[in-house]
């Protein structure tokens, strides 16, 4: 599965999306490698002892945990399939993941063992028992998070959407890890030993931005195909930072943490996504940044990007990264 040949309808209709199974699956990943993200130990550290104890007492989840099949590269497909047009919430993801069959559910298994199910997991409805596990781990780590996990990841969908408009499919996938690229000709190549191209025929191919470290792929074979990859940058950051107090006290708390949100250029699409504010109110603030000489604007295509300036820096207690290259830019007008 090295290679997966696109064809060009396929990849026409390509999407970014999110998905609420796809991040519970990939938070169970966590939990078992016990191996998160910078923004994700505070989570883990909150979760994993309830975790722990959850697991305890199933020895079907015990032995998913013990064998680490949950924290691969190669999950069980049909347990973790994504998203169909019109899925919206996770128990809708969810409800498909109970119909599959028993003999369909332990094939996976095996295969994602390494070819020999354990008898811990060869249970009468595997793909029940795992749904419960993943249940328990939205209600009780993820769905209070979801909101502004959604908020980063639309942020990364539309970031990566302009790059797509304006330099095409190779620049949009080539930016989403260095194992996944974009060869030209039908062909998206995954850095795995195996070679042997799959064929998506007419299937449906979608993008999920997540918290992984690394890429993963699912799919409803043959009709839905995924590449999960990690999102970007301080995109997929746990929150909005918090401003210093002092500045908080001078600027107004929401303008400060967009000064903050400053240091890499941004859209104000991208603003509204990561800090759930309204359009109209991410532009109020941007406008008395840029009166104030703390922030200016440049054009990249079609989109127009704010930043910090070096007194905008300075206000913050940073050094200006951009050195003099900043300084000299011409803001729009």
């Amino acid at each position: 599965m090295g290679v997966w040949l696109v064809s060009a309808d396929v990849l026409a209709a390509s999407r970014f999306v999110t998905s609420p199974l796809i991040e519970t699956v990939n938070a169970l990943g966590v939990l078992v490698a016990r191996n998160p993200q910078p923004w994700e130990r505070d989570w883990l550290a909150r979760h994993s002892q309830a975790f722990r104890d959850r697991i305890k007492t199933d020895p079907f989840s015990a032995a998913l945990a013990g064998n680490k099949l949950a924290a691969g590269t190669w999950l069980p497909v049909d347990l973790s399939a994504p998203p169909r047009p019109g899925d919206v919430t996770f128990e809708q993801e969810l409800a498909r993941v109970r119909t599959v069959p028993p003999r369909v559910a332990k094939f996976d298994l095996a295969q994602s063992a390494g070819g020999r199910l354990p008898d811990a997991l060869d249970v009468s409805d595997p793909a029940g028992a795992f749904a419960d596990l993943v249940q328990w781990i939205w209600e009780h780590a993820v769905r209070a998070d979801w909101p502004r996990r959604k908020r980063k990841y639309e942020a990364d969908i539309i970031s990566r959407t302009s790059v797509l408009s304006q330099h095409g499919w190779a620049a949009a996938i080539g930016g989403l890890t260095p194992d996944v690229r974009w060869l030209g000709n039908g062909r998206l190549q995954f850095n795995v030993p195996d070679g042997r191209p799959l064929d998506l025929g007419h299937g449906e191919l979608v993008f999920i931005p997540s918290s992984l470290r690394t890429w993963r792929v699912a799919w409803e074979f043959p009709e839905r195909f995924a590449v999960i990859y990690p999102a970007a940058g301080m995109l997929a950051s746990p929150a909005v930072p918090a401003a210093p107090e002092p500045l908080r006290r001078l600027l107004g708390p929401t303008r400060a943490e967009i000064l903050l949100l400053l240091g890499e250029p941004i859209s104000t699409t991208q603003l509204t996504a990561v800090t759930g504010l309204a359009l109209g109110t991410i532009g109020s603030h941007l406008r008395i940044l840029l009166d104030a000489g703390l922030a200016e604007r440049h054009r990249s295509g079609a989109s127009v990007l704010y930043r910090r300036t070096p007194t905008g820096h300075q206000l913050l207690g940073h050094s200006d990264p951009a050195g003099s290259a900043s300084q000299s830019a011409r803001p729009l007008t």
